[in-house]
């Protein structure tokens, strides 16, 4: 008797299983909040994936935008923003050549901070465009969506899926300040991991470790400053207090576009997940000439260490 009730348990469990992964198991609805630039580029590769899994994807962008165009594979459905084309285009593109620039540690961190401050609220002003169109977000109430997938560095979409209580998936590299791994409650020792812009390595000396833990006490501080008009923003959604972790909190799974190879050995969470790789989705063979140079990169570094 024991045995039948094993065998009748067992052949239920596959049957589930054959209805998830068989041709007939029906598509969700995602809901894709995207970031402009190349943040759209990479996360634009995973929703057509999505659309060939038979996944409906209705992607949300602004009237006015550099990269989010529609495709075939996906819906797209546009908001309209204070800015004109012309504003939109300048802000994006003023900024690219200080990509380049080698300069003093001290110097480039002030330069990204102001930087950061007006990209912060260019994106609330947009933001809330979004979050107080009532005939949008009524559309968005009835499509009964069953995921956002949204880039958290905008945390426009985060806002949106709490606010339309739809669990949200993140799609990102990394956001500033450690926001990130704070949000998810992932350690985050600075004993052995570089933060962003000190230029440190996994190995480092004494006065770098200092130098490691001092940095994110003073970008913190900065960051709480410069997202607040989004920590505003939610409160006012929602009546109550509302800060950016609490915001980025909401995340249900975090999908990281880096891996161990470019990146530094960390602790992660269980729900973090690493996709470095869908940035080659395009493959083309390297060249002699990249091949020899990365070849003498690795016999340097050897070298070294």
């Amino acid at each position: 008797m024991a045995e039948g009730l094993w065998v009748a348990l067992s052949a239920l469990r596959m049957l589930l299983l054959l209805l998830c992964v068989e041709p007939w198991a029906e598509g969700g609805k995602v809901l894709v909040v995207p970031m402009e630039g190349s943040h759209w580029l990479s996360m634009r590769k995973a929703v057509q994936e999505l659309h060939t899994r038979g996944h409906q994807a209705v992607v949300l962008a602004p009237e006015v935008n550099v990269q989010v165009k529609g495709e075939d594979f996906f819906t797209l459905k546009t908001y309209a923003i204070p800015y004109t084309q012309e504003e939109f285009e300048d802000f994006f593109l003023r900024h690219n050549h200080l990509v380049f620039e080698t300069e003093h540690f001290l110097k480039a961190f002030f330069k990204s901070i102001k930087i950061f401050q007006n990209v912060v609220a260019f994106y609330q002003r947009s933001c809330a465009s979004l979050l107080y169109n009532k005939d949008l977000i009524q559309y968005l109430n009835d499509s009964s969506f069953d995921v956002v997938l949204t880039d958290p560095v905008n945390p426009c979409g985060a806002v949106l899926a709490k606010y339309l209580s739809v669990p949200a998936v993140y799609f990102l590299r990394s956001i500033p300040c450690e926001l990130d791994f704070e949000s998810a409650q992932c350690p985050n020792p600075s004993s052995y991991i570089p933060r962003l812009l000190t230029k440190n390595s996994d190995h480092m000396t004494f006065l770098q470790r200092i130098k490691n833990m001092l940095y994110p006490l003073a970008l913190q501080s900065s960051c709480s400053m410069f997202f607040a008009p989004f920590a505003s923003l939610a409160s006012e959604l929602f009546q109550r207090e509302f800060s950016i972790v609490d915001i980025f909190s909401y995340g249900s799974v975090w999908l990281f576009r880096g891996d161990f190879v470019m990146d530094y050995p960390r602790p992660i969470m269980p729900n973090m997940v690493f996709i470095g790789d869908i940035n080659c989705a395009h493959r083309k063979p390297l060249s002699q000439v990249c091949i020899d140079a990365l070849t003498q990169s690795v016999c340097q570094m050897k070298h070294i260490f």
